[in-house]
């Protein structure tokens, strides 16, 4: 029986061979697997963030004498270079209304959820850098159980987010990123872009409290960066509700073009609800969308626009435009 068998399965061996060949397969499939890999570069880059912070701490002694700091802050000095570089040769990452961030007070920073959110690694480090400002930011709780995340959470001030600690946070004067939609965005959200905030009040209830203007912020194309894949949805609706993991497979690292939008400040007004200031804010976080994101997003267009700018072009076109309009008047 078992010569039967293995007879039948060298026959069966025998044909796939002949009639398959592996290699112009795996070639065939090697654009899949690369997307589903390239996300493994920023959980690769976190840890090596975690090293740099690692090091800083065990040799913090010898580097304070050498850079004359806190070794805290020489660290991340380092790190936002590294997610800068990464930002601006992987993305040719800019920002765009920078000047509407108030630099004598505190504020916080409502933004989209990419399915990673890179876009707020990259805008985090050229704040950094550029105006020695670290901007405080509330992470999904399942980050507090990774491997590593202690260090960065630590050095980074990445916070699990209470109403009470967020406050605190902006009445010593400092500036703190939310995403109200958090992994639940993250993981459902799709190239439409819909705000997926439900009911959620907290980042108003703080902002009230802490009586601090609300900075809305947009990267544009972070959903063709990386995607979560659509099949299976109500199934992963289900491991998301019971869990409260993200579940979904992440694919992408695609080096389409990044370019995050800082709206105008919403400035604190006590007459508000939290529910009505979470509309005011939604609206305006939406305005961003609806003004430079392509909709649906596509990722051949975002990764054209990495290489050739469509936003001057259109801009041009209707400076054009208008002057062939006033030159008729």
């Amino acid at each position: 029986m078992i010569s039967v068998l293995s007879g039948v399965w060298n026959s069966v061996e025998d044909m796939i061979v002949d009639y398959i060949d592996f290699n112009v397969t795996l070639w065939l499939l090697m654009p899949l697997l690369i997307t589903f890999l390239l996300p493994l570069v920023i959980v690769l880059l976190l840890y090596v963030t975690a090293l740099i912070l690692y090091v800083y701490r065990l040799h913090r002694h010898r580097l304070r004498s050498a850079y004359g700091t806190d070794w805290r802050n020489a660290s991340r000095s380092v790190v936002a270079a590294v997610w800068d570089a990464h930002g601006w040769i992987w993305h040719g990452y800019k920002v765009v209304g920078i000047e509407n961030i108030p630099t004598d007070e505190p504020v916080l920073f409502v933004y989209y959820h990419g399915a990673i959110p890179i876009d707020l690694y990259y805008f985090i480090s050229k704040v950094f850098l550029f105006n020695s400002k670290l901007i405080h930011t509330v992470g999904d709780r399942f980050l507090f159980k990774c491997p590593g995340w202690s260090i960065i959470s630590d050095v980074l001030k990445v916070i699990p987010g209470t109403i009470q600690t967020c406050s605190s946070i902006l009445k010593e004067g400092n500036m703190l990123a939310i995403s109200p939609g958090g992994v639940y965005e993250a993981q459902f959200g799709d190239a439409y872009y819909q705000l997926m905030w439900k009911k959620r009040l907290g980042f108003a209830k703080v902002a009230l409290d802490a009586k601090v203007s609300i900075v809305p912020m947009f990267t544009k194309n972070i959903r063709e960066a990386f995607r979560s894949i659509s099949w299976g949805r109500k199934l992963w609706l289900r491991l998301y509700a019971a869990t409260r993991f993200p579940f979904i497979p992440i694919y992408g690292g695609f080096p389409v073009k990044l370019k995050t939008y800082v709206g105008k400040p919403i400035a604190y007004d006590g007459t508000l609800t939290p529910e009505q200031l979470q509309q005011k804010v939604a609206a305006a976080l939406d305005d961003l969308i609806s003004e430079h994101q392509k909709i649906p997003g596509s990722i051949f267009w975002a990764l054209v626009e990495r290489f050739y700018d469509l936003d001057k072009t259109v801009e041009c076109n209707l400076k054009d435009t208008e002057k062939v309009k006033n030159k008729r008047e």
